[in-house]
């Protein structure tokens, strides 16, 4: 087993220098292609053939409305040499591998019955797991206020959509001038022939009809038909979902049919753009696409990533660009923790949403998957019938208003910007949360003192104990944690001596998971290799 599969197995955070990473995680693109920005007007002076002996480059194909060709170099030869010998060319301002996106969905087992991230009632998901009651976007009470518009356009850019779903069917975006037009025509003279529900960059076509399953569950999610008396609902009962297809069969997709994508979303005029991929490394053209959909007034929602990593350390796009539009969201399970696998960041993730046993529409069927995939279409459900509700609003104060309105949970605290999950009925009604109860950052504290050594010895066997004499419930606070992962472990035992936490790899300001009664015990192991600066708790909380 190697070290990232044990780290989703255990929900440990890892953390790499840039070097290490590189050998574990490569970034994936196209072999031998390259997606070039050109200067002005460059396509429209040459010719395709003067192109190719110009870059010393076939050219594969282009999006001559941002000066973008795609080329083809020898597989063989090293990505970055190519990169440095493209990038000096005169005619080229920008040079980049055409980086491989995939879907952020990790694949899970049997159907679960009901929607926990609408409406958790502590029913149990498909893994048998119970829920905690109340931890969902809170949209019963929402749908009180707001259920939904079909004037609110929400671009799907994933996988497509199944066009034949029962539950998807009346909410498909379809573009009236090619539905009234004249067959194999392109009516609305926008470069796409028969595009009446929405894309597919992959064959530039108006065939944007799901072949893996993976939008379509994104779609249900966000606007499955409410109250038809059949299959789910979604956030919203009514919208017009566009689909948008650039992620092929196997769920990967290209930089080039990204960038179609975006642009294809951005033309025809979504206002939410909910985006359940990420991969590649930072691409200025792609980065220059969510510019433009920022420009023209769209919201960009993106999936944070399932490599349970710090996205403040390393970088992970489309969710990490410095776009004021977007909106990168982690995943939490139906108690309200962190997925293990959710990626997070303090700086640069937004917030939480539903991600673990998401039950939603599949290939004509509905079935449970798990990723910040299944998060990410929350958000952008959440966002969309906040707008059906106020038209008026811009992208960004709906943005502003998701941000301000989420729910505190102490999992998310100190590992996303608000600290918080996506609460719809607070954001309709503009309604600041109250702070987690079950928060140990709410509760009393009193000084606690039981550190390792820093560094540690090895082979270390310690036993800390720590208590609060009347209390009902405590949790200690580790003011710093840097062990070797998965085998220098801090475990915190009840007073009945139960193993209620296991804790490993580098971490800092948070507390531990809480225990019942007055007193816990810290017992901390270390293996014989890799002593690192160790572990040091300074007070405890207590109810």
């Amino acid at each position: 087993m190697n070290l990232i599969t044990k780290a989703l197995q255990y929900g440990i955070i890892l953390t790499f220098t840039s070097s290490a990473w590189a050998q574990i995680k490569q970034i994936d693109s196209v072999p031998g292609e390259y997606v070039l920005r050109l200067k002005k007007n460059a396509i429209k002076q040459k010719s395709k053939e003067q192109l190719s002996q110009m870059l010393k480059a076939y050219v594969k194909s282009a999006i001559p409305s941002q000066d973008i060709i795609v080329v083809k170099r020898p597989v063989f030869e090293n990505v970055d040499s190519a990169i440095k010998a493209l990038a000096t060319n005169e005619l080229v301002e920008i040079a980049e591998p055409n980086y491989i996106y995939r879907a952020n969905k990790l694949p899970n087992d049997p159907l679960m019955l009901q929607l926990w991230g609408l409406s958790n009632v502590g029913q149990k998901d498909s893994d048998g797991t119970a829920g905690v009651a109340g931890v969902d976007i809170d949209v019963e009470k929402a749908w009180e206020i707001e259920t939904g518009s079909n004037q609110m356009v929400v671009a799907v850019i994933d996988t497509g959509v199944d066009y034949t779903h029962p539950d998807l069917v009346e909410n498909l975006w379809t573009n009236e001038a090619e539905a009234n037009g004249v067959a194999e025509v392109d009516d609305d003279n926008n470069g796409v022939i028969d595009d009446i529900h929405g894309f597919n960059a992959i064959d530039q076509s108006g065939n944007a009809t799901d072949d893996h399953g993976h939008g379509t569950h994104c779609a249900g999610t966000i606007a499955a038909k409410g109250n038809d008396g059949k299959g789910i609902v979604g956030v919203n009962w009514d919208a017009q979902i566009m689909a948008v297809k650039f992620l092929d069969r196997a769920g990967s997709g290209t930089l080039e049919n990204a960038i179609l994508a975006i642009d294809y979303a951005t033309k025809m005029g979504a206002s939410v753009m909910s985006n359940s991929w990420g991969g590649g490394g930072m691409s200025q053209t792609l980065l220059e696409a969510i510019q433009r959909s920022n420009q023209a007034g769209a919201l960009f929602i993106a999936a944070a990533g399932n490599d349970a990593s710090n996205n403040d350390v390393r970088e992970t796009y489309p969710a990490n660009y410095a776009v004021e539009n977007i909106i990168s969201v982690a995943a939490i399970n139906n108690v309200g923790g962190k997925a293990d696998f959710s990626n997070y960041g303090k700086r640069t993730v937004h917030m939480g949403a539903p991600g673990v046993n998401v039950f939603s529409s599949t290939g004509g069927d509905y079935e449970s998957w798990s990723g910040t995939s299944m998060a990410t279409p929350h958000v952008s459900g959440v966002a969309a019938l906040v707008w059906s509700h106020e038209p008026k609003m811009t992208a960004l104060e709906i943005k502003q208003r998701l941000i301000a309105t989420v729910r505190p949970l102490a999992s998310l605290r100190g590992k996303t910007r608000t600290g918080g999950l996506v609460n719809a009925y607070n954001a309709l009604t503009n309604t600041e949360a109250l702070p987690d109860p079950n928060d140990p950052t709410n509760w009393s504290s009193v000084p606690a003192q039981a550190a390792s050594a820093s560094p540690y010895l090895k082979n270390t066997l310690e036993t800390f104990d720590v208590a609060v004499p009347g209390a009902a419930e405590i949790a200690v606070y580790f003011e710093k944690m840097d062990t070797e992962i998965n085998y220098d472990t801090v475990q915190i035992l009840n007073s009945s001596g139960a193993a209620v936490q296991t804790l490993s790899g580098s971490n800092e300001d948070f507390f531990s998971a809480s225990v019942s009664g007055d007193s816990l015990k810290i017992i901390f192991k270390s293996d014989g290799s890799v002593e690192k600066s160790g572990w040091k708790v300074t007070k405890a909380a207590y109810r």
